[in-house]
């Protein structure tokens, strides 16, 4: 049995899924796979969404094996939020309604990084050189508060240039982040991560792991 998840680059595609599973497994009585697709960033995600979901759900060889798909995209880039959805909050609420209806499927989910996967990366100090992390102490207690005016991955860009003098590099040091995240550090002060992974662990029980 397995989830399949739908990610917008190659720092997801590399990382995620050893990432989830360290937190997944522990908590299953079998080990749970991690397909993930990834495409070439949010708008090719969502550009046939509905159309590439019922093709990997109703796949005659691993359809059925599928507990569920998730659609992950960070919150801040896409452009597709009305005017009226100005808080996270808010984009977050009218983005998952929104394509969760298109798709229509019970074994669909529309998920987001808030703001984007490096909040998560923010919750885990130990992963940062000793000279950028008391200027990321006061992000750590609420990874998922950065907001659209410097979003976490924008706010590690600069620490790198100001405190290290040398550039963050998204896919490879992105990798290597995700390989040492402690997942449970992440899930703790990241609330809409925490709601991923209570639901993941509770479609994966319902499916017998």
């Amino acid at each position: 049995m397995r989830f399949v998840l739908f990610v917008e680059g190659e720092t997801e595609r590399k990382g995620i899924g050893g990432f989830l599973k360290r937190y997944l497994d522990p908590r299953l009585r079998e080990r749970v796979g991690i397909t993930v697709v990834q495409f070439r960033g949010w708008s090719e995600l969502v550009k046939d969404l509905a159309q590439l979901t019922r093709k990997h759900l109703n796949d005659p060889g691993h359809g059925d094996e599928t507990i569920a798909l998730f659609a992950l995209l960070d919150l801040y880039g896409p452009n597709f939020y009305p005017g009226h959805a100005r808080t996270a909050e808010q984009r977050m609420s009218w983005a998952k309604a929104h394509f969760e209806k298109e798709v229509n499927h019970p074994r669909f989910r529309m998920v987001f990084a808030v703001q984007e996967v490096e909040a998560w990366f923010l919750s885990d100090l130990s992963l940062f050189p000793p000279k950028l992390r008391r200027a990321l102490t006061g992000k750590a207690k609420n990874p998922e508060g950065v907001n659209f005016d410097t979003p976490p991955k924008a706010l590690v860009k600069r620490l790198y240039r100001e405190k290290m003098k040398c550039e963050y590099k998204q896919v490879t040091q992105g990798f290597e982040f995700f390989a040492k995240l402690d997942p449970v550090a992440a899930y703790s002060v990241c609330p809409h991560l925490q709601s991923m992974l209570d639901e993941m662990v509770s479609l994966a029980e319902d499916a017998g792991l």
